[in-house]
């Protein structure tokens, strides 16, 4: 930008600070633009403006900027499918700023259901606090020097994320950035500023193909971590073996080289992992990976100094270290599937209980989305209608004296999921839905519903809905059938846009509605169909004055003699569990079964029945939550239980050997429920 008032320009340019801050005598210039012509890679270049108004010269700032290194980019690996693991693309991106709208990375991409990974180093120009940005459409995770900034793995349009880090000039750090594709548009960008650095995409000029070890586990930083953490780092891209720096003085580690103490000796390529032992509890670790190449001239590639500071408890498991090679999570918790081939060594049939551990749709086999501590969980799948409990178990190496330092406490972290549909207490019934919509041409809901043979009427009072979006909806609805895109007519109540009555009156057909703005719940709705095949839907404020949604009429719509006929809410917001309430609900005409069946249209909806959660120590002493109904809570609960409950039961606390989580009546089997629990973080502390 040309200075105030100036009519000339004299640019002065060079690779040495000195001679361009001392520079006279340059040609002027009227324009505002100057090609310095090629330059050479990974070099630092300096350049002043002098800017002239008739009058006088006035000298400008010397300012610098440095070039990208040869190969300076990242690393893309790009997939086949959302999970990360058909690999079908390797290259070496300049920056992460894709948008690719309806299309493709690459003509061996599909243009929807693909996922990628990019790896690399970033270099800090300021020593700062600096902000990472996502822009994505759909989902996106970013770790930068192994610690996760963002983590936004779901569906969705463009978004943008952000995330904060302390940065050193001239460091450079591990960068990995995951990202997938559903459907629809697809955006995948990475941006960042600092008090120094205006906001802007990561440049070329900062960013390095993974040359150094990265991707620390536990991630730098980490704290709580477990006294016996199993080490491991991403290999960089050259190396050939890995030299291992480990201990409990960071500056002796940053300067340990092969004769320190520090040194733990050196790792074969494909062996990036090294067991430290033992530790202390409460204490703060560091460490560091060297790569190694000895036929390569830049070899070593020194790494970056990690930290983390182990907990001041026990642990028992945190679920970091599961992962979907050689340490799935099936393969320490033992459930009612089992795993591995008959005949081979490593097979394990099953427990003979309805559990079901790990989630193979996820990089790691465990839960990530939804975690107490850290970036992984256990999902537990409980299944009773056949097998009558069901139960997970670990057998236990470290810790097995649960008295170590006095502790006096075990606890674990838990969440559930609410039940779909329950009628407590008696007439009023509370529904929880997820579902993008019950709209278009295909929905997404929870339908509580009887049959109903030719006219008939239902009639609610909507208690709540829950305000998830303003077009979330709850109540009366006749189906055609139980499809997505069934014909239907719906008259309910929004949090944002009052009461609403819509149809579809052709399968797979668009939707319509009208609204009457200006209403919330509590608020009555009914929905009609007569003999003729005509609908009308109304709302009331008390349930007796009915008026019908401003310009609508009944709707003639070809349905089936039999039909559905019930209580239906979405949240419109996939993902996102929307909770509503009826009473006063009330069907007319031929209607059967007396009991109401639910289930979810369009997409899997999580719900849980009740049963009872309990804890059991080397195989029969059992400890049960306090609450029947806790796998229905469905917010991460800690659940603190007293060691002294298993020593009553003739467990030796010196020597626990199995340690099983289990949900059903272990003791008194019976028919039950099903639905799926998550649980996070047990710990043995000292409750005084």
């Amino acid at each position: 930008m040309a200075g105030l008032g100036s009519k000339s320009h004299t640019v002065y340019f060079g690779d040495n600070f000195d001679d361009v801050t001392n520079a006279v005598g340059n040609p002027s210039r009227a324009n505002t633009i100057y090609d310095p012509g090629p330059l050479e890679f990974n070099k630092t270049y300096y350049w002043r403006v002098d800017e002239f108004d008739i009058f006088n010269t006035h000298k400008g700032d010397v300012w610098s900027f440095t070039t990208a290194g040869p190969g300076g980019g990242v690393k893309g690996n790009y997939y086949r499918g959302t999970d990360l693991r058909d690999l079908v693309l390797t290259r070496t991106d300049p920056q992460i700023n894709f948008s690719w709208g309806g299309g493709s990375p690459d003509p061996l991409i599909n243009v929807d259901l693909f996922s990628a990974r990019w790896t690399g180093e970033v270099e800090a120009a300021f020593t700062e606090t600096y902000t990472f940005y996502t822009m994505s459409d759909d989902g996106v995770r970013l770790w930068v020097d192994g610690q996760q900034l963002i983590d936004d793995w779901n569906d969705h349009g463009d978004i943008e994320n952000r995330g904060k880090i302390d940065l050193v000039a001239g460091n450079t750090y591990s960068l990995v950035l995951e990202y997938y594709e559903n459907v629809g548009g697809a955006t995948a960008q990475l941006r960042w500023s600092s008090p120094s650095t205006p906001k802007a995409l990561i440049p070329q000029a900062a960013l390095t193909l993974p040359v150094k070890s990265g991707s620390p586990h536990p991630p730098n930083g980490a704290v709580d971590v477990k006294q016996t953490p199993i080490l491991k780092w991403s290999v960089g891209e050259d190396a050939v073996s890995h030299q291992v720096y480990f201990g409990t003085d960071q500056d002796a580690i940053r300067n340990a080289d092969t004769g320190s103490t520090e040194y733990k000796g050196t790792k074969a390529l494909g062996s990036e992992s090294y067991d430290p032992g033992e530790l202390e509890w409460n204490t703060t670790y560091y460490w560091r990976v060297d790569e190694v190449n000895d036929v390569n001239p830049d070899s070593p590639w020194v790494g970056n100094v990690w930290s983390f500071t182990t907990a001041n408890f026990l642990v028992v498991d945190d679920f970091e270290d599961y992962d979907a090679g050689e340490n799935q999570i099936w393969y320490a918790w033992h459930d009612g599937l089992g795993y591995g081939t008959p005949g081979t060594p490593d097979y394990f049939a099953g427990n003979g209980t309805g559990a079901a551990v790990g989630d193979e749709t996820t990089p790691s086999y465990t839960e990530e989305t939804i975690v107490h501590g850290g970036n992984q969980s256990m999902p537990l799948s409980y299944n009773n209608n056949i097998l009558k409990y069901s139960e997970s178990e670990l057998t236990l190496t470290y810790p097995r004296d649960w008295t170590e330092k006095d502790v006096n406490t075990l606890t674990i972290w838990f969440r559930g999921n609410l039940a779909g549909f329950v009628e407590e207490p008696a007439g009023t019934y509370t529904m929880t839905a997820s579902g993008t919509d019950i709209w278009d041409t295909a929905d997404e809901f929870r339908y509580a519903f009887k049959q109903l043979s030719g006219a008939g009427t239902i009639t609610a009072q909507v208690l709540s809905v829950e305000n998830t979006n303003g077009w979330a909806k709850a109540g009366v609805m006749i189906r055609e059938t139980l499809e997505p895109g069934s014909k239907h007519a719906f008259m309910d109540i929004t949090p944002g846009y009052g009461a609403s009555s819509q149809v579809r009156n052709t399968t797979d057909g668009t939707s319509f509605q009208m609204s009457q703005t200006g209403i919330t719940a509590p608020y009555w709705v009914k929905l009609e169909r007569n003999a003729a095949g005509y609908f009308t839907g109304y709302y009331s404020a008390d349930g007796v004055t009915w008026l019908q949604v401003q310009d609508t009429t009944p709707v003639l719509i070809s349905m089936s003699q039999n039909v559905y006929i019930g209580l239906a809410v979405t949240s419109h917001s996939a993902g996102v569990t929307c909770k509503a309430e009826f009473s006063n609900v009330k069907i007319t005409g031929s209607v059967s079964p007396p009991m109401w069946t639910h289930q979810a249209i369009g997409a899997t909806m999580p719900s849980n029945d009740p049963e009872p959660m309990y804890v059991a120590l080397n195989g029969s002493a059992v400890v049960y939550h306090d609450n029947p109904d806790a796998a229905q809570i469905d917010t991460w609960t800690k659940w603190n239980i007293d060691l002294q409950a298993f020593a009553d039961q003739g467990v030796n606390l010196t020597n626990v050997n199995t340690i099983a989580i289990g949900l059903g009546d272990k003791k008194n089997p019976q028919t039950g429920g099903s639905g799926t629990m998550y649980f996070d973080d047990i710990q043995l502390r000292f409750d005084r």
